[in-house]
């Protein structure tokens, strides 16, 4: 059964708690598909996950001629929709259709920014009236709090 989960970030930056969360994911076996608003921000995105040493993630742009075998692709827009978890930032767009495809869909987005607050908000209230189980969760110091937890619809 898909579920939705939303990380709100309280001065933590995505990219900072992004390499953990993508490990557990790889972790799990799932394809990953990371979403972003836009290319300049993927761009940058892809040039943080080839850092040194443990900071490397498997990873690809969106659009190259292996985008199939990347255990992460980086996106704008949509993805492949052959992915078992999907993760977006900074507001980037999810639809039901995609949420309910996925096991896992990871909404991130910071916290303290009126306009990524209002669209998470949209988000989940989209997501879960659709049927979806989500859980929301707030970072502070360090930590992630579990705030509300939203079974699926039957």
């Amino acid at each position: 059964m898909p579920e939705a989960y939303f990380y709100q970030l309280n001065g933590d930056a995505p990219d900072a708690v992004l390499p953990r969360m993508l490990d557990m994911a790889l972790q799990k076996g799932w394809r990953i598909e990371v979403r972003g608003p836009d290319r300049p921000r993927m761009e940058r995105l892809d040039v943080a996950l080839w850092g040194p040493g443990d900071e490397f993630r498997p990873h690809g742009m969106a659009g190259g001629d292996h985008d199939a075998d990347q255990p992460i692709l980086l996106t704008v827009g949509t993805g492949d929709g052959r992915r078992e978890c999907l993760m977006t930032l900074d507001g980037a767009p999810v639809s039901e259709s995609e949420a309910r495809s996925a096991q896992r869909v990871c909404i991130i987005f910071d916290g303290a920014d009126p306009e990524a607050l209002t669209t998470a908000r949209s988000q989940w209230r989209s997501l879960t009236g659709a049927g979806l189980a989500a859980r929301f969760y707030v970072r502070e110091d360090g930590s992630w709090s579990l705030r509300q937890e939203r079974p699926a619809a039957p």
